[in-house]
């Protein structure tokens, strides 16, 4: 960058010298004390307009990247999700990891909180059974987008703000025909059946293994998540230890046989351990 203008108040010698002497000029002295200030002017006005001249002219912080989950091209029955770490023993701690597994992931906490007490109370009444709040949270998310299917949420009590309910199964091109086994009363259908919450049940299924988690002595709901999450849990816990890459995936396939659909679980259960980790 050049420099400010020389300082110096000299007379140049008149070129000829008969030449009477001129009075001093003063305008020399005014232009070198003007010239820095109206240097300092246009250096304040870019710091004022675009910040610091280091953050105009140097590197940028790279962005936050947003939660993803790679899908995994893992063979069904070769390995299990990733084991998500025990949670804090405090529940001071155990609230911050919730907040902070809930910032970093895409799941509520509302919804997150379900995933875990039903993981944490299948694990004392099926201890054999080895389930993980990451393997719920998989199966979340691919049934409903954790409650939020269509814009959907969970609210404060655990329940669907708007029923979720799946396509009638009519037998149309690539969907199952069951006729209606309830009556409509869980899906509004008298004629064919849909599965209904965020975990996707079936009326049937849920007639016969719906659980009420709050033990209030009310029928389970399974537009909430707390009751579709430790009936989610109960369920997949009936292929046994879930530990074991071959009973796992008779568990995902159990709830939906599909590759695609156990591959699919599998990512995103692994995402979900891994950044669980990572949190205090």
């Amino acid at each position: 960058m050049p420099g400010p203008p020389s300082t110096s108040t000299s007379e140049q010698t008149p070129p000829f010298g008969n030449v009477i002497p001129r009075r001093r000029r003063r305008w020399p002295v005014v232009v070198a004390i003007a010239a820095p200030l109206v240097l300092l002017a246009v250096l304040v006005t870019v710091w004022l307009s675009s910040g610091p001249l280091s953050t105009v002219t140097g590197p940028r912080p790279p962005e936050t990247p947003l939660f993803t989950i790679p899908e995994l091209d893992v063979a069904p029955g070769s390995e299990v999700p990733a084991v998500p770490r025990a949670l804090p023993a405090t529940v001071a701690g155990r609230d911050r990891w919730l907040t902070d597994m809930s910032a970093n992931s895409d799941i509520p906490m509302r919804v997150l909180l379900a995933y875990v007490d039903a993981a944490d109370a299948t694990a004392k009444r099926h201890p054999s059974c080895r389930l993980t709040w990451a393997t719920l949270a998989g199966i979340g998310r691919i049934e409903s987008d954790h409650g939020q299917h269509h814009g959907d949420l969970v609210t404060s009590s655990g329940t669907e703000l708007y029923p979720i309910v799946g396509p009638a199964l009519d037998g149309s091109p690539g969907v199952r025909s069951i006729h209606d086994t309830d009556h409509g009363r869980l899906d509004g259908d008298k004629v064919w059946d849909h599965a209904v919450g965020p975990m996707q049940f079936l009326p049937s299924r849920w007639a016969s293994t719906g659980e009420r988690a709050s033990g209030d002595g009310k029928a389970p709901d399974p537009q909430n998540i707390d009751d579709a999450a430790l009936t989610a849990a109960t369920y997949l816990c009936q292929s046994g230890d879930l530990a074991v890459p071959a009973r796992w995936w008779r568990a995902a396939f159990h709830y939906n046989n599909s590759v695609s659909y156990g591959r699919a679980v599998f990512s995103a259960a692994e995402a979900y351990a891994r950044v669980g980790a990572k949190v205090r």
